[in-house]
């Protein structure tokens, strides 16, 4: 049977809770202090020694040397070979412009992956002995429960980089072979596009401009998960004068700080959710409100009330197109009428991969002349550009919606 030991018997309820989660049933016995500090000494240094060895077929000398030079990220003296990794693994993402960063556990390995504008890409290869401390120090980063291994968990965490800011969203989720733990990567250091630098034709941009000048309405903008909606909006933002227009916004969470902006992030944990956020905001007598996501009815109402009120209300939501957008407030429970005379447009997005400039020359997007290369990790791309689909609602389309007609009649 597991054996605790306690140098303070005050602890002893806590140690309780933690030993039944890792051991199930354990016995307990208060020792003395300086002999419980030394045995843990030791049982570190003989764990590092372990994982030293396991990780060695990584190379940890190239580790070593790549991080070195960095000051902010990875102070590396003394670290363990494991946080070395999770370091140089947060280092290349960022440096390669990674989105997210996978840890997979498989029967005998575990796959560091990166994906890179939409595209899944194996990184490093980690023995299966390294797994469990890999996971661990990730989740002591986001000051999840390390000992939690049954459950989903979500966690944050903020890096430095150099001069760069990164944030870390990281979520947990048990598998057959372990956890496996994906990191969003939202570096904030990272220059803000302009309307005119995402991919909009100069017709489509015209419009969207004329329509983010209004003032009242709901505009929203959709597309899947990582399309870019969040930065059409920014986009929007920054051209907008805020010594004139008051501006609020409401995200989870804040990707990029905007100047004479209020910016609010919301937390469902506390207590401030994306609804009762937005009836606080209508107390700060705002001309535009930026709502980062309309996940549910209440916020649905709000928003639309909001924009029936004469304010400007900007918003995203998950739809596969334009159209879709506006069923999609019909099944979260809003009434036609209230869609038909609040929605002022919808603008729906994608992100789609260009070909890379140093290996690819000019020709069709399916050629294959180009030859691989390193900066484009021989896929023949590097980068990606917004494609757009913008529906405006005018009196016909207001009469569909008000009608409760489906998608494919909208369109």
């Amino acid at each position: 049977m597991p054996e605790v030991l306690l140098a303070d018997p005050t602890g002893l309820p806590y140690a309780v809770n933690v030993a039944r989660r890792v051991f199930g049933t354990a016995r307990y016995r208060i020792v003395d202090p300086e002999r419980l500090r030394h045995a843990t000494q030791r049982a570190y240094q003989q764990q590092a020694s372990r994982t030293d060895a396991v990780i060695g077929v990584l190379d940890r000398q190239t580790i070593l040397q790549r991080l070195a030079s960095r000051e902010d990220l990875l102070d590396v003296e003394g670290r363990a070979p494991v946080v070395q990794l999770v370091n140089l693994a947060l280092l290349d993402a960022v440096r390669d412009g990674a989105s997210d960063v996978h840890l997979q556990p498989y029967e005998d390995r575990v796959v560091i992956r990166f994906r890179i504008d939409g595209v899944l890409f194996d990184q490093f290869v980690v023995p299966k002995g390294v797994q469990d401390e890999l996971i661990s120090r990730v989740k002591v980063l986001a000051r999840m429960d390390v000992a939690e291994r049954r459950l989903p968990q979500d966690g944050r965490a903020s890096v430095q980089i150099g001069d760069r800011a990164v944030d870390l969203r990281i979520a947990s989720l048990p598998t057959s072979h372990g956890e496996r733990v994906v990191i969003r990567l939202l570096d904030k250091s990272q220059q803000l596009h302009s309307l005119t630098d995402i991919g909009m034709d100069d017709r489509t941009l015209a419009m969207f401009r004329r329509l983010a000048r209004r003032e009242h309405g709901l505009l929203l903008v959709t597309g899947p998960t990582g399309s870019g909606k969040s930065t059409t909006l920014y986009s929007v933002l920054q051209e907008i004068d805020s010594k004139v227009r008051n501006i609020v916004t409401l995200e989870d969470p804040i990707e990029f700080q905007l100047e004479g902006i209020s910016q609010t992030q919301v937390s469902e944990k506390k207590g401030l959710t994306f609804a009762k956020g937005l009836r606080n905001v209508l107390r700060q007598d705002p001309d535009i409100i930026m709502v980062g996501e309309i996940r549910d009815r209440e916020t649905a109402e709000m928003a639309i009330q909001s924009a029936l009120t004469g304010h400007l209300v900007l918003s995203t939501l998950h739809t596969n197109d334009a159209a879709s957008a506006v069923t999609r407030l019909l099944d979260l429970g809003i009434e036609p009428f209230l869609a038909a005379s609040s929605l002022v447009a919808v603008l729906a997005q994608r992100l789609v991969r260009r070909r890379c400039g140093a290996c690819r020359g000019p020709g069709d997007a399916d050629s294959e002349s180009g030859r691989p290369c390193t900066n484009c990790r021989g896929t023949g791309y590097r980068g990606r550009i917004g494609i757009f689909e913008l529906l405006v609602l005018d009196d016909r389309i207001r009469s569909l919606v008000g009608r409760r007609e489906d998608a494919s009649v909208i369109r």
